[in-house]
C-alpha cells in the first residue's frame, strides 16, 4: 500500500503530462481558421496569401474536404506555415466588411447567397469552391470543387512560391515530379 501512495503521484503527473502533450499535437494537426476580416487585419501586418475555403452546411463535398484533406498533416503544416486560411459560409446571413466594403446576404429562393461569396466565386456558385487571393487580396484563382490531399498540395506549393507568376501550371508541375 506505501508503495502505491508513492507511485500514484508520478503516475498521475506523467499520465496529465502526456494527455496535454497529445492535445497540443491534436491542436497543432488543425488548419488555423479566421475570419476573411482578421486575415485583411493580419496580412497588413504581415502579408501572407489567403485561402479561402467557400462552403455551405448542407455540402457533402465540403464536409468531405473537412474531415480529409483538412486535416491532412502535410496539408494542414503547409497552410498554416504560408497561408491566412479562411472558413467563408457562402449562406452566412452576418454581413462582412472587408477594405471598407460591407457585403450582405442576399436572400433569394429558398436560401439565398451572400455577397462577398458571390464575388470570390465569380458569380459561380459552386460548393466547395478555394479561393486563392494574394497579399493585396487580390485574386489569384477560385478552385470549384472537391480537392484531395494529392491534388491541393501542389497547388499551394505553386501559388505559396509565386511560380504562377512565371511558370505555365503543366510546366512547373512536371519539373516537381521530376524532383
Amino acid at each position: 500500500m506505501k508503495y502505491l501512495r508513492s507511485v500514484l503521484p508520478a503516475f498521475l503527473i506523467l499520465t496529465s503530462g502526456l494527455m496535454s502533450v497529445a492535445q497540443t499535437t491534436a491542436k497543432n494537426q488543425s488548419i488555423n481558421w479566421i475570419s476573411i476580416e482578421k486575415a485583411d487585419e493580419l496580412r497588413r501586418i504581415e502579408p501572407r496569401k489567403i485561402i479561402i475555403d467557400v462552403y455551405t452546411d448542407w455540402c457533402g463535398w465540403c464536409k468531405k474536404m473537412d474531415a480529409s484533406t483538412f486535416v491532412d498533416p502535410k496539408v494542414v503544416e503547409y497552410i498554416n506555415a504560408n497561408y491566412y486560411a479562411v472558413k467563408l459560409d457562402a449562406e452566412q446571413k452576418e454581413p462582412i466588411t472587408v477594405g471598407g466594403k460591407t457585403y450582405e446576404f442576399v436572400p433569394n429562393g429558398r436560401r439565398g447567397y451572400h455577397e462577398i461569396a458571390n464575388e470570390l466565386l465569380q458569380g459561380k456558385m459552386t460548393y466547395p469552391t478555394t479561393v486563392f487571393l494574394d497579399e493585396q487580396m487580390n485574386m489569384i484563382q477560385p478552385v470549384a470543387g472537391y480537392l484531395d490531399t494529392p491534388t491541393i498540395q501542389p497547388i499551394l506549393e505553386y501559388l505559396a512560391e509565386n511560380a504562377y507568376k512565371e511558370t505555365p501550371w503543366e510546366e512547373w508541375l512536371k519539373k516537381r515530379e521530376v524532383n
